[in-house]
């Protein structure tokens, strides 16, 4: 079975950048899997498109050198099982909050006797290979992201869930439980306090952690921190900022001497 770069590498103790598709396209996807991330997150949740899209979108990135992976749009047993089969090589699940509900993520993951996970993988042989049931147990990678105050309560009690690979925080309604206002900056210090609280937790079960950056700038700070994986915003924040920075330069004084020389005849 094709290997699971992102999970050898943060096995490795080393940290993983991680890019994330919102606009339903699979050229997006193509151009984003070329970019340098080690994986590429397809967004079920949040993302403006459903499975028919993202289909193609898991196809586009199987011929990149990234891992794609997947946001499920809910911790929906039918739903995980249809991406993981798509060939999506990992799991990152919303609003996880408790242990039922981690295994409930797992048991979707994996096939018997560790899970529940319904044979018939079809991407997932063409994208894995002939032995894909042999190893997909181990090479795939699960998630479950904190976010809620259910959550946080019973952290422990999801971190010691056999099977679970790592938590991923989500910082934007970690902010909104915690009584702050979602955003780039998350400059609350409860916000600064929790996220530093669940990444310590996460490491004393030797799990991996991940998080939502802003930006590449707020990666390298998460990743000097500690994480394992670092989302880098999304395809579509990073298209918005670049097309205003591209307006705001031609708007913008050229520099000094810069000015093109015009001709005055032939």
């Amino acid at each position: 079975m094709k290997p699971n770069l992102i999970k050898q590498k943060m096995l490795r103790g080393e940290c993983t950048t991680n890019g994330w598709l919102s606009l339903g396209s699979s050229y997006s996807a193509e151009l984003m899997g070329h970019a340098g991330f080690d994986s590429v997150t397809v967004d079920c949740q949040h993302g403006m498109f459903d499975f028919n899209q993202a289909l193609p979108m898991l196809q586009a990135l199987s011929a990149t050198p990234t891992v794609p992976i997947v946001r499920a749009p809910w911790n929906d047993t039918a739903i995980i099982m249809h991406l993981l089969d798509a060939g999506a090589y990992g799991v990152i699940c919303p609003m996880i909050n408790n242990r039922a509900e981690a295994e409930r993520l797992v048991g979707a993951c994996r096939y018997a006797p560790a899970g529940m996970r319904s044979y018939g993988p079809a991407r997932g042989l063409l994208y894995g290979g002939a032995d894909y049931f042999d190893h997909a147990n181990d090479t795939i990678v699960t998630f479950a992201m904190i976010e809620t105050l259910e959550g946080i309560k019973n952290l422990d009690d999801i971190l010691a869930t056999p099977g679970l690979d790592g938590i991923y925080i989500g910082p934007n309604d970690l902010a909104l439980v915690l009584g702050a206002r979602p955003g780039t900056d998350l400059t609350d210090q409860r916000c600064i306090d929790m996220i530093a609280h669940i990444l310590a937790r996460a490491k004393h079960f030797n799990k991996f952690a991940g998080i939502f950056c802003a930006s590449g700038a707020v990666g390298a700070i998460r990743r000097v921190q500690g994480f394992d994986l670092v989302t880098l915003t999304h395809e579509g924040s990073l298209l918005s900022n670049a097309a205003k920075a591209a307006v705001a330069a031609a708007l913008a004084p050229p520099p000094a001497g810069s000015e093109p020389k015009v001709s005055t005849g032939y």
